[in-house]
């Protein structure tokens, strides 16, 4: 199985599948995925996309992102949502270089999860009920989707090293979304080098955040995000292979 989807556009999509569980399942393949920006897609890569069969779409971003960059080609074919989980916009091309970027970026990842509550909770229902394949996703498919990723990683039972892993796999698309960047802003200098980085260390700082202030990441997911037993049941009979 692939976990990662070559397109030509899109730099950072990838298959959550084949990841453990502590019970002893699986996580499907071609069931659940993650992305960029699915509005870069056209041509051969919105035929290849086709293909996985998706019927969910999650889009994290902001409306005003949405209006800017373009949504999901022909979004009535699916059921799809648009769940802004952040509440508070930042640039990260303008962060202070002198700025401790892993401590900056789990701190951004605390606000979204205590301002997004709402959106987070409407995004892994919609995650557990709509139909599948489905897919969630940002821009870069870095930050909002690396934190729905790790929540619902988190639901199925899957362990936190694995959960830590698959968010450092987009330091393998950081080279083409920096060049993105680039492109997109002629005459703009990036002030902050970590531009595109998602090191485990950003997540790790950010589930140890949640355990202190929750108790647990479970705790968080149920008793301040609202995540009923049977939502979880749910998810998991959909995505995980026994």
């Amino acid at each position: 199985m692939t976990r990662h989807i070559e397109f030509e556009r899109l730099h950072n999509f990838r298959d959550l599948g084949g990841y453990r569980t502590a019970d002893g399942a699986t996580v499907a393949w071609g069931a659940l995925y993650r992305a960029d920006s699915l509005g870069k897609l056209a041509g051969a890569d919105w035929d290849l996309f086709l293909g996985l069969g998706v019927r969910t779409v999650i889009d994290l971003r902001y409306p005003w992102e949405i209006d800017a960059k373009g949504r999901i080609p022909e979004p009535e074919r699916f059921t799809y949502a648009n769940l802004s989980i952040e509440h508070r916009p930042y640039d990260q091309a303008e962060i202070d270089p002198d700025t401790d970027p892993w401590r900056f970026l789990a701190d951004r990842f605390a606000e979204v999860a205590e301002d997004g509550v709402a959106e987070i909770r409407a995004a892994i229902g919609l995650l557990a009920e709509g139909p599948g394949p489905a897919v969630f996703h940002c821009t870069s498919g870095k930050d909002r989707t690396g934190l729905i990723a790790a929540l619902v990683l988190t639901l199925l039972g899957v362990d936190e090293e694995q959960i830590l892993a698959d968010f450092a796999l987009t330091e393998l698309a950081t080279a083409r979304l920096t060049a993105d960047w680039h492109t997109a802003n002629p005459g703009r200098t990036m002030r902050w080098p970590s531009y595109g980085r998602a090191p485990a260390e950003i997540l790790r700082l950010t589930l140890a955040d949640l355990g202190a202030r929750h108790g647990s990441v479970g705790a968080y997911l149920t008793d301040r995000v609202g995540i009923t037993a049977q939502t979880t049941e749910r998810l998991r009979a959909r995505f995980l292979n026994s």
